[in-house]
């Protein structure tokens, strides 16, 4: 069972920057792929960025150039920065890791607004 602490969410103005983290109980050495999804209201839990073991990235169409996926494997951590926020990148964002089984994270809030 891997466990999953997410940070780094709150409000933020239009064009702002947010640095999402979100630290595994386990060496990511055992985890194949690691990102992040996000849920808006009323719409379907979305793919917004993920790392595989061997560092290729995969982004949304909605966040390419904006937000970057990282990840410390000393730290069992990884990374979402975003920039530039718009008020369309307003959900939920919820962290996964991925080793024989999917596991989330409890999800952080992340509100773009003036």
């Amino acid at each position: 069972q891997v466990q999953l602490v997410e940070s780094g969410g709150g409000l933020v103005q239009p064009g702002g920057s947010l640095r999402l983290s979100c630290a595994a109980s386990e060496s990511f050495a055992s985890i194949n792929a690691a990102g992040w999804y996000r849920q808006a209201p009323g719409k379907q839990r979305e793919l917004v960025a993920r790392i595989f073991s061997g560092g290729r990235t995969n982004y949304a169409d909605s966040v390419k150039g904006r937000f970057t996926i990282s990840r410390d494997n000393a730290k069992n951590t990884v990374y979402l920065q975003m920039n530039s926020l718009k008020a369309e990148d307003t959900a939920i964002y919820y962290c996964y890791v991925f080793t024989s089984y999917m596991y989330w994270g409890q999800g952080t809030q992340v509100t773009v607004s003036s």
